[in-house]
């Protein structure tokens, strides 16, 4: 019988570079894996959505018999990841951009943030910069429409290459030595952003240090596969003839991915936030 799975979850195929990762790290470790394509990209959605969404898939891993839950969308873990620890009866891992490392690491002072426009607005985020940047110069850069280009295969070429020109031009003005990559698809357009960027650039991404957290929540409840060969199962709420081809360019490796339907929740009380109309008045 196969071991309880740990499940890593993302708004689309972004959460594949954390996957690896673990993977990586933990090839013993049995991993479930959940893109929720039918409503990606996160970044550009409301607070209540993105909440309402993050919810429904935490509980539908949890039903599957997930032992721990980590949220690889930097999106999704700052709107909802208190939410998530509250309800659900699992462990649960959060991401968020690494901007303590690339502060430690920058030489002149400055360090660019690039992420989706729902992280840049989210609270977690301006703790983040309130905590670590110091006296550093954080230029945090909204990336609209990248992870839509990553969704889609477009991994390179010349439109990619006009975006990404476009994103990274007030990073440049800004003389940033460091860049956070604080989005898990960007970590899969890594030598275009570095190209865009120009040399003596370093770029920070997140995934190590969350495979490294993953082991060690495992550890610490008795719940580390050790022995034996892993496995990694493909979900999303997509459609599998759509998202199956890129998953698998990502991955790397042939995969097949199940389709699989995941109705909205209703969230909380507590967690509900208005509707942007009724917010405006």
């Amino acid at each position: 019988m196969i071991a309880r799975p740990a499940a890593v979850f993302d708004s689309g195929v972004g959460g594949l570079s954390v996957a690896r990762e673990i993977r990586h790290a933990l090839p013993s470790e049995h991993l479930l894996y959940f893109a929720d394509t039918a409503f990606c990209p996160y970044g550009d959605r409301t607070l209540h959505e993105v909440r309402a969404r993050t919810l429904s898939a935490a509980r539908h891993l949890e039903s599957r018999g997930a032992k721990a839950l980590v949220v690889a969308c930097n999106t999704a873990s700052g709107a909802a990841l208190e939410l998530l620890r509250e309800t659900l009866s699992i462990p649960v891992i959060g991401l968020e951009p690494a901007l303590k490392p690339a502060v430690a690491a920058s030489r002149n002072g400055r360090v660019g943030v690039m992420a989706t426009s729902g992280t840049v607005r989210s609270d977690r985020f301006r703790r983040l910069v309130e905590n670590y940047a110091g006296d550093r110069h954080v230029v945090a850069q909204p990336c609209p429409g990248l992870a839509d280009m990553v969704e889609d295969g477009l991994l390179e070429g010349d439109a990619l290459a006009a975006r990404l020109d476009e994103l990274t031009e007030p990073l440049r003005a800004a003389g940033v030595d460091t860049v956070v990559l604080g989005c898990t698809h960007y970590v899969f357009v890594r030598d275009a952003i570095a190209r865009a960027l120009g040399p003596g650039v370093e770029l920070v991404d997140s995934g190590p240090a969350i495979a490294r957290q993953t082991r060690r929540v495992l550890a610490e409840r008795g719940m580390l596969e050790e022995a034996g060969e892993g496995s990694i199962r493909f979900l999303t709420t997509g459609d599998p003839r759509d998202v199956g081809p890129v998953m698998e360019r990502l991955w790397g490796a042939p995969l097949v991915a199940e389709h699989v339907d995941v109705p909205t929740a209703e969230l909380p009380e507590a967690w509900r936030t208005p509707p942007p109309a009724a917010a405006a008045r």
